[in-house]
């Protein structure tokens, strides 16, 4: 079986990265070759996370290697499409390539119908508000890593949905070990796209750093500005990220609740987990079902639930690797890729035999 993955990023992207390219491994083992043409090449996001703009040079560059790729579509025995094919293009054009030919699956593990359906812009919800909707419907299947994206694509007309978590791969998770840190560290990954929720436990953060001995590790977050927390921001990279979350004594997941989360699917929280640590996150979307409060870690909706979450956790390190060890136990069973890799290849062979 031949497949054409069609990612919005490559592996430096972190979507593109654990919703497919980890997996490649294992289809292959299973006779399932994997053809990759991402979008967007790896410098397009260094030039984004480093606040540069990206030209319209090489956006136009990379929508006419997609096109090539496309033209070659019709060797392979399914497109498997990260989001969409052309961001920000008319729906119509979309539907024309993809309703002739081969067959093809897409994938969502954010809500990416609200960059659309929501923008500001009338023009832009006018235009392209249900592209991502035609998108769906025409799929032989949509995959999702929600509840709250499943049920936007049933919604949609999709043919057949299926969730499918996002997942670690455990053999780059060794088993945990407990952290030896001076002082307790509060931790955090991310990007600087997402450093902006980290505001919205700025006051929490700043009160039990001025009351204890407690530092926050920020890695792959922009600068926060914060003066009155103690703070340190490291460098991301997918050889390092491990190692800076093992070295968490909680780690937290901050959200607002508004539609463009709820799509979201986690994957801060399965990180931690996965390295034996107990967390702390906003009851939000897909965290209220990877959370289980007093067993892995706590849901804090208000300043006060955030404050005695953080603060009970640092007066209990028993408490801390209880909660990490159900937290590990929980992704070893739900949230691991030697547990989903099977899963994803039956979802891609069924595709094909729908079509």
């Amino acid at each position: 079986m031949n497949v054409l993955l069609l990612s919005r990023y490559g592996n430096l992207g972190a979507s593109s990265r654990i919703r497919s390219y980890q997996y490649l491994p294992y289809l292959r083992e299973q006779g399932i070759e994997v053809t990759l043409a991402p979008l967007l090449p790896d410098n397009y996001l260094c030039n984004l996370y480093a606040g540069k703009r990206p030209g319209l040079i090489s956006i136009l560059a990379a929508y006419l290697r997609r096109i090539g790729a496309l033209i070659q579509g019709r060797k392979f025995d399914l497109l498997w499409i990260e989001y969409e094919l052309f961001p920000w293009l008319p729906g119509w054009l979309e539907s024309l390539v993809l309703s002739k030919g081969t067959p093809y699956l897409v994938d969502y593990d954010d809500a990416i119908f609200h960059r659309y359906d929501r923008h500001p812009n009338p023009l832009v919800r006018r235009m392209l508000g249900h592209k991502i909707d035609a998108v769906m419907r025409h799929a032989s299947t949509v995959v999702v890593g929600n509840e709250y994206l499943r049920n936007h694509a049933i919604k949609a007309g999709a043919q057949r949905v299926e969730i499918l978590p996002t997942s670690i791969d455990l053999a780059r998770y060794p088993s945990p070990t407990p952290a030896r840190n001076e002082m307790f560290t509060i931790g955090w990954i991310g990007s600087p796209a997402t450093t902006r929720y980290l505001h919205q436990v700025h006051e929490v953060l700043a009160g039990v750093c001025a009351h204890n001995q407690v530092r926050v590790v920020l890695v792959g977050a922009s600068e926060p500005g914060w003066m009155d927390v103690p703070h340190a921001i490291h460098f991301w990279s997918e050889d390092t990220e491990v190692a800076e979350v093992s070295g968490f004594d909680v780690g937290i997941m901050p959200l607002e609740d508004s539609p463009w989360e709820r799509g979201k699917c986690g994957y801060k929280l399965i990180q931690y987990m996965a390295c034996g640590k107990p967390v702390v996150a906003s009851p939000v979307g897909i965290n209220t079902r990877i959370v289980e409060p007093g067993i892995n870690g706590y849901l804090a909706e208000t300043k006060h639930d955030w404050v005695r979450a953080l603060t009970a956790l640092l007066a209990d390190a028993d408490l801390r690797q209880q909660m990490g060890a159900a937290g590990r136990a929980k992704v070893e069973r739900d949230y691991a890729v030697q547990v989903n890799a099977p899963r994803l290849a039956a979802m891609l062979r069924t595709a094909v035999g729908q079509a």
